[in-house]
């Protein structure tokens, strides 16, 4: 591995950061619930960096006491989907009950199945390889209280502005279930328009930290993820605006944003894209 440090730096040096990020765990604490989510129905537009709608997106949220359940749904003109259910309570914090994340179609060269049952702490991932066949994974693992899968905007609206610095925990499939952490920090206001008028959001950005040796090799060999942005609008109910990232390993950077309804006799920005 020493080939991919520059020849002045010694091999004892490399085996000295490896053991250090071998030994490094980073314990967090649950995001505290501050705004509650509630029933909901949102729209949402999936395009590319270049503009191009590429599809659309059904979120509903169901709120049972203090459970809740959160169905998203992207489907693709290509007839790829990407569909993610998500269980969590939100007593004092949130809390992760199960999460079932399936990603298939030709969007997705490897098809995934991810799913999460917190109180077993069970976590099976189907998937795909090159050669067509489908491998499955199932391991039992010790989850941490900040596992947030399928939580994302959910506690970016419970951030503290303030707060230079958020870490929370996230599975992947690689195919291997595997856990990482996710570093969230904040870079400020930044300015968007609605309907022409001037509002300003919250802009996080999030990194990927996979830990152990590959966390400290993947930048070097140019296989870190690439980070996500969120933007949020504060005040006493905050709202998501708008994310940029990709939605799988190797998938490139989309947009994701709220869209409304267009009638036939209005003309509509999605319309022709």
């Amino acid at each position: 591995m020493c080939k991919f440090f520059p020849k002045d730096l010694r091999c004892l040096s490399l085996i000295a950061v490896l053991a250090f990020a071998l030994q490094l765990h980073t314990i967090a604490e649950p995001v505290a619930a501050r705004h509650l989510e509630g029933t909901l129905h949102g729209y949402l537009a999936l395009r590319s960096k270049e503009g191009k709608v590429l599809g659309v997106g059904d979120l509903v949220q169901i709120v049972r006491g203090d459970q809740v359940t959160t169905h998203l749904l992207f489907r693709f003109k290509d007839g790829s989907i990407d569909e993610e259910t998500t269980v969590f309570t939100q007593r004092a914090n949130f809390k992760l009950i199960s999460d079932h994340h399936i990603q298939k179609g030709p969007f997705f060269p490897h098809p995934m199945d991810l799913s999460i049952d917190v109180p077993s702490g069970q976590v099976t991932v189907r998937s795909t390889g090159d050669d067509g066949k489908e491998t499955v994974a199932t391991d039992h693992m010790d989850l941490p209280p900040d596992l947030y899968n399928g939580l994302i905007i959910p506690i970016a609206k419970n951030f503290k502005p303030d707060a230079p610095e958020t870490k929370v925990s996230m599975i992947v499939a690689a195919p291997k279930p595997r856990l990482v952490k996710l570093a969230i920090s904040s870079r400020g206001e930044e300015s968007f328009s609605l309907a022409g008028f001037q509002r300003k959001a919250l802009a996080y950005e999030i990194k990927i930290e996979l830990g152990g040796v590959a966390g400290v090799v993947a930048p070097i060999i140019g296989k870190q993820p690439p980070d996500i942005q969120i933007w949020i609008e504060g005040g006493k109910v905050p709202a998501f605006v708008r994310e940029e990232g990709p939605l799988s390993q190797g998938s490139p950077i989309l947009i994701i944003q709220l869209t409304s309804p267009a009638w036939p006799n209005e003309s509509h920005t999605e319309a022709g894209k």
